[in-house]
This record gives structure tokens, sequence and C-alpha cells, in this order.
């Protein structure tokens, strides 16, 4: 069970000096993230696009401890807006946060976060997209979904995310399938206690099946965030049951990871969107992809031991 464990790495400041010197590390970091600056992004999205495949770009780095690094945030989220603006791209790529990066953490960080957020999601509105607010751990979840709830008052195309593996989340879903909100589904990807989430693999699978019906079957637009292969057929069948067209829902995946499945989804008329990261700050998004996969940390080992 190594998942955990990287996920409590991804939280130590000296697993993050010895992962950022290892020698290997800027060659899978490569892998899962698309670069540093937005002009590294731009040609993705552009290529991406013109694959069919349409992407959600998030500026990564939550673990901020200033108010100033919060509205750093909303300024990097409103620079990546004017470039997709001016490419002509706005349709094509929506953004997603995390509200952590907005200041959700610091003092009176609810009413921070918000008024970071909001000029982000207005600027998305402005050239023809939305915004979609990523789920970190289940103890920020209740402030997320009260800024998704006022947010979509001015902004209804506002996202979220709900992870499969909470105990809440059916719950969640079926309120916000109600309400008809564009929400994403991910098994979930941080270190959960056995009070609040499932552990078990297969029990984490039947829940996501559970969800992705609720979504389905409900009023909104539900957009599954997975790789796995089964999970994605039987989210195609739900979808079908469910009398749902095919720009009714989408598929998500992590840039990166499965590209030849994106393609082969694309090229069916499925709406796939690509999930694309970015900046200085990747430490932390880095250990969640690795403890997703064994496959990717593997991928990483044998990468140090080649540089070596």
């Amino acid at each position: 069970m190594l998942g955990p464990v990287i996920l409590a790495a991804s939280r130590s400041d000296k697993m993050r000096r010895l992962v950022s010197a290892a020698p290997g590390t800027k060659q899978v970091v490569a892998r899962f993230i698309a670069g540093e600056i937005v002009d590294d992004v731009v040609p993705i999205v552009r290529d991406l696009t013109d694959r069919g495949l349409e992407a959600t770009l998030d500026v990564v780095g939550e673990d901020i401890t200033t108010v100033e690094q919060s509205h750093a945030a909303r300024d990097a989220y409103l620079e990546l807006i004017g470039r997709l603006k001016e490419l002509g791209l706005g349709e094509r790529a929506e953004m997603s946060v995390k509200l952590s990066m907005f200041g959700q953490s610091l003092e009176d960080g609810h009413e921070l976060a918000l008024s970071n957020v909001r000029p982000v999601v207005a600027a998305a509105a402005e050239i023809g997209t939305t915004v979609t607010l990523d789920a970190e751990d289940h103890t920020t979840l209740d402030s997320m979904f009260a800024i998704h709830e006022e947010l979509r008052k001015d902004f209804p195309q506002t996202g979220c995310v709900i992870q499969a593996y909470l105990f809440r989340t059916e719950e969640d879903a079926r309120r916000l399938a109600a309400n008809g909100s564009r929400v994403r589904i991910v098994k979930g990807a941080y270190k959960e206690p056995a009070e609040v989430a499932l552990q078990d693999k297969a029990e984490i699978d039947k829940a996501y099946v559970r969800i992705m019906k609720i979504l389905m079957d409900g009023e909104g637009y539900p957009m599954i965030g997975s790789h796995d292969p089964r999970l994605i057929a039987i989210g195609q069948e739900l979808a079908r049951r469910a009398g749902r067209k095919l720009d009714e829902y989408e598929f998500q995946m992590l840039y990166g990871i499965r590209s030849e499945e994106q393609n082969r989804l694309a090229a069916e008329g499925h709406r796939m969107r690509v999930y694309t990261a970015y900046g200085t700050d990747w430490y932390g998004y880095f250990m969640r992809r690795l403890a997703e996969k064994p496959a990717n940390l593997l991928f990483f080992v044998r990468s140090i031991l080649t540089k070596g």
C-alpha cells in the first residue's frame, strides 16, 4: 500500500527537497506537468485542440501561506485567461482551481478565497469558458461547496469536483445533480482517514459507479474523471441508458496519461478534456500522481536509477 505513504510524503518539506534534487525528477515531472509558465502551456493547448481534444488548465501551487501569494495565484489565472482570449481558445479550454491556492486555509480564508476566485470566474465567462473548483481534503469541502453555490448565482456554468471515496459524496452528488451543476467525479487523491473515506479500492470503484449513475440520471453535466477502461465503459453505458447525447457529458484524463485512449474517445465523438497542469510549485501535484498509480512510481524510480 504505497499510495498512503506517498500522499504523506507530499506534505513533507524534507521529501520535497529530496525529490526535487533527484537526478531523474525533471524528466518524470515533464510527463505530468506541461511547463512552468504560460508560454510553455499555450502550444500544448493548441496541439490538444488541433487533435479534437479540450483542456482544463491548472496553475499548480496550492500550499500558500500569505495573502500576497493568494493574490498572485489569482493574477496567474487572469494572465492565463488573457492569453487564451488572444489565441481564441476560450471555448476549448476551461480552468481548474484549488481554493487553497486562493487563500482558503488562511485567516478569514473562505471570504478571501471567494473574493480571489470571483474575478477569475468572471473573466473566464467573458471569453466563453468557465472554471471548475477542484476538491481537496475533506476539511475544505463545506467551504468549497458554499463558494460554488455562491458563484453559480451569477455564473451558473461554474463546476465543482466530488470524490468517490468519501462517505458524504453520494449525498453531495444527489444535491448537485438536482441543481443542474457541472460536476467532475474522481476517485480521490488525498490521504483521508477511515472515518470519512473508503479505503478499499474495490469499494471505491463501486461507489464511483453509483455516483456516476446519480449524475447521469440528474439534471446537470457529468464529467467523468478516470483513466480506468472499465469505468469509462460503464460511464458510456450509463449515459446511453440515461438518454444523454455525446455533448451532454464528457470524459477527463490527466495530461501525460493514456494519450492514445484520449484520442480514441475524441475520434468516437466524445468530449474528451485533458487536465493540464503547469507552474513552478509542482511537488504536491506530482506526488499525488505517483500515489494514484504504482506504474507512475516505478517509472520515476527507473528514471532516477538510469540517471544515477
